[in-house]
């Protein structure tokens, strides 16, 4: 799983020479809507008439804002046949433990998150949380990069376990 995600980003970023999840979606032709919602909801994804919309959270934080489109294009994907099939509703409250979820975390950091930035800072000493800081991302997804980075056979010590949950927390 990790290695088909791995390669799936990486081919998409070859194919349109950009690693930017909102001009990535611009690409391929997804469309961005931006709406207000509770901090419960920060996110989707949705194919509604064969359009593919990724919907994010316009309260959120920019950095968070990129975060969110990046992990929502994971769904566009890796899980646009499941979105096709479910209604927004469905969709939008899937249970974010399963495993489309995961997945998408896994996407999202491997797009975010280059595997040489990564090393680049352990190797000036940084702790995992002061990489994650500087990178600007939460731990958690620096923890799913970790993950990806020890199956291409760095050795690292992943700092916590990552759940496929961490982008529903207030």
């Amino acid at each position: 799983m990790i290695s088909f995600i791995s390669n799936k980003v990486e081919n998409l970023i070859k194919k349109h020479d950009e690693s930017d999840p909102f001009r990535l979606c611009q690409s391929l032709g997804i469309l961005i809507l931006y709406e207000k919602f509770s901090n419960n909801i920060k996110g989707y994804f949705l194919v509604q008439s064969r359009i593919q919309i990724i919907v994010i959270n316009s309260n959120l934080p920019e950095e968070l804002q990129r975060i969110i489109c990046a992990h929502e294009l994971g769904h566009a994907i890796l899980h646009q046949k499941l979105a096709a099939k479910n209604t927004l509703s469905d969709f939008a409250l899937f249970d974010a433990t399963a495993q489309p979820e995961f997945e998408a975390n896994l996407f999202a950091a491997e797009l975010l998150i280059k595997d040489d930035t990564v090393i680049s800072l352990l190797n000036e000493d940084l702790s995992f949380f002061d990489v994650a800081s500087t990178l600007c991302v939460p731990a958690e997804l620096l923890d799913f990069k970790f993950r990806i980075l020890k199956h291409k056979g760095y050795r690292l010590e992943a700092q916590l376990y990552c759940h496929g949950d961490f982008l529903k927390k207030p």
